[in-house]
């Protein structure tokens, strides 16, 4: 049977990945060179390079998925589950011709352990958006999860992949039809193709990936793995936001400065509390899967890192919360708040509310000291069956004295209401 090699696909990721890692050593090759042995005397002959080939007992070769022993054609038929990543060896290099680059925010996962902790945190995580349970008796596995995966449902995106520390484990778990990888390293692409010649990566800037095209392409939402660099964090985090409108991203596993995940899941009423925090707590269930110390990256960056997991609502559930609120509009309100966090929303929100209305300060007067709008009938429902997030979503009489930091994600979607309408 004849292949033809895979198109490139995009995804968002990472300019350089920054958590990509792998300690520098000598390497003569970045792709694997295979020994032939004559079928009859089994005599050894010179090495040759044949990426992605297998040569059976018989002499004759055939492509590696082919081969019924082979890890990618096991990936490709069987179930993962977390438990079913093993711990990889350190991370390696080629020394010299692959320095991590400062201008693209590399620094490249050098420890084996923490790679497999990411990939078991990522299984997680896509399993639980993707509503996949565990095949056969429906029994939970160990740790009480229904996290068991059929790789024909998981379409993986790797960002920024770097040297290929996750994408070394990702490969032989998932198969290489279920992933593919957005980077714009052109040394990166080089050294993935030599080793994993029939994986898709897209030699694309991580900024310019058109997530509804891919998640159209690959036949459904798309399951995000990637280090991203410090330098570029919330804008990737914000067009991942924006794609689980329309049901292209459903989970992101992603790594980030410490104090940036800190800001994402903290509650109100703390001094992370601010715009990362409103938006993902409205997108996205958002937890901290463990903190990364800088001594498992090359070169080690100044600060603690830490594995973020955002398992996105999805289109009708964020429909549900927003109840006809525009998010270009929410965003507005909520960047004018928090610009001026130590203001009460009344003074922070004057500005906006000027050039909403038209300049009409008697608008302006009686929008800031106005009571609430009543619930949408949609959020009354939701806080009548217990609905957390409906519950916290009224906005108490005295909203406008309010500081930005004691107001919950859902009385910020109520205070846009005010002031642009329904």
């Amino acid at each position: 049977m004849s292949y033809a090699i895979p198109s490139c696909f995009l995804l968002l990721c990472i300019i350089a990945h920054p958590i990509s890692s792998f300690q520098p050593i000598k390497q003569t090759s970045c792709i694997n060179k295979i020994t032939v042995f004559h079928p009859s005397d089994q005599s050894r002959i010179s090495p040759v390079v044949l990426s992605g080939w297998i040569q059976g007992s018989d002499g004759e070769w055939a492509w590696e998925e082919d081969d019924p022993t082979s890890s990618a054609a096991i990936a490709s038929t069987s179930t993962l589950t977390s438990e079913s990543v093993d711990t990889q060896a350190t991370p390696t290099l080629p020394a010299g011709s692959f320095r991590p680059k400062q201008s693209l925010g590399q620094n490249f996962l050098r420890d084996g352990n923490t790679v497999a902790k990411i990939v078991k945190a990522f299984v997680k995580d896509a399993t639980s958006t993707l509503g996949i349970t565990k095949a056969g008796n429906g029994e939970d596995g160990e740790d009480g999860d229904n996290n068991y995966l059929k790789q024909t449902d998981l379409r993986a995106v790797e960002l920024g992949p770097g040297a290929g520390a996750l994408t070394d484990v990702l490969v032989p778990a998932l198969g290489v039809n279920n992933l593919q990888c957005i980077e714009i390293d052109d040394r990166s692409v080089e050294l993935l193709g030599g080793k994993h010649p029939m994986l898709r990566v897209s030699h694309q800037d991580v900024l310019q990936v058109d997530y509804p095209a891919l998640a159209n392409d690959e036949g459904g939402p798309l399951s995000i793995i990637g280090n991203l660099p410090y330098y570029i964090t919330s804008q990737i985090l914000f067009a991942l936001a924006d794609a689980s409108h329309s049901d292209s991203v459903r989970s992101a596993t992603v790594t980030m400065q410490w104090e940036v995940g800190k800001r994402i899941v903290a509650p109100t009423r703390t001094k992370d509390y601010g715009i990362l925090s409103v938006v993902f707590q409205l997108y996205a269930d958002c937890n901290i899967h463990f903190k990364i110390p800088p001594t498992v990256f090359y070169p080690q960056p100044k600060v603690d890192s830490a594995l973020i997991g955002l398992h996105f609502l999805g289109p009708s559930q964020l429909r549900a919360r927003l109840a006809g609120v525009n998010p270009v509009n929410l965003r507005s309100v909520v960047t004018s708040t928090f610009q001026q966090r130590r203001k009460t929303v009344r003074n922070g929100l004057k500005p906006l509310a000027l050039t909403v209305f038209g300049g009409d300060k008697e608008r302006v007067k009686e929008f800031l000291d106005g009571a609430p709008c009543p619930l949408p009938r949609c959020v009354e429902e939701a806080r009548e069956a217990g609905d957390k997030f409906a519950l916290s979503q009224k906005l108490p009489d005295d909203w406008a004295k309010k500081r930005p930091e004691e107001l919950t994600p859902g009385q910020f979607v109520e205070i846009t209401r005010m002031l642009y309408g329904p």
